[in-house]
């Protein structure tokens, strides 16, 4: 049952986690540095649980304490690669936003994994640390394509339903807004070559490749 330490807790075990990853030590000091809180009563809650052990003064991760830490830690990152890949915030604004969704759980088991697929199962965070893996990563091979992909990707003759465009020229978004071509929308690809054509609405839709990559869809 989760309880108003959660949040601390995770945070502790996240610590120890990444201070091992480093490959420094994990003492209660190492799990209390620099955080906004007395790690007191999380440690203590963790050791109840049997996800941290005690020994003069180490502190370890038991096999259900690692279970559950690398669960955190893949939400935490999988969370900072959506937000600097797609929605592209700024590095001071992912880490913190990052944290968020990480202890709201807002991000269940399931929405992780989908997160991942959404992403094409990163390996590392922005920060180049290793993603803990998850189910649909050892169900899936390396070469698995993600579950949202540029439309310059897609097969000619599906159909497809567009999530995001991703272009950062507002002067573009207004002129593909202008044709249909908005998030929602539904969208035949029937031509690559020498341009991409495509059918929103009953309407043919020439587009250059550079913009198809910009279009980013799910099959409908």
């Amino acid at each position: 049952m989760a309880t108003a330490l959660e949040p601390q807790i995770e945070e502790v075990l996240e610590r120890l986690w990444v201070a091992r990853e480093r490959g420094g030590s994990t003492s209660a000091g190492s799990a209390a540095a620099s955080l906004d809180f007395d790690p007191s009563a999380a440690l203590a809650e963790a050791q109840r649980r049997g996800w941290i052990s005690r020994h003069n003064g180490a502190v370890d991760l038991t096999a259900a304490g690692e279970s559950r830490a690398a669960a955190v830690m893949r939400r935490h990152r999988l969370a900072e690669r959506l937000l600097c890949d797609v929605i592209q915030v700024d590095t001071d604004s992912m880490e913190a936003a990052a944290c968020e969704l990480e202890h709201s759980h807002i991000l269940s088991e399931e929405a992780t994994d989908r997160v991942c697929a959404f992403l094409g199962h990163p390996p590392v965070c922005p920060h180049n640390r290793p993603i803990p893996r998850g189910r649909c990563c050892d169900t899936l091979t390396r070469d698995v394509r993600p579950l949202v992909t540029p439309l310059s990707e897609c097969a000619i003759g599906a159909d497809f339903r567009i999530v995001f465009v991703a272009s950062r020229s507002h002067r573009r978004l207004d002129r593909l807004a202008a044709f249909g071509v908005i998030p929602g929308a539904r969208v035949h690809l029937h031509q690559r070559q020498p341009t991409f054509m495509i059918r929103i609405g009953g309407t043919d839709i020439a587009i250059e490749a550079g913009i198809a990559a910009d279009v980013f869809v799910v099959p409908a």
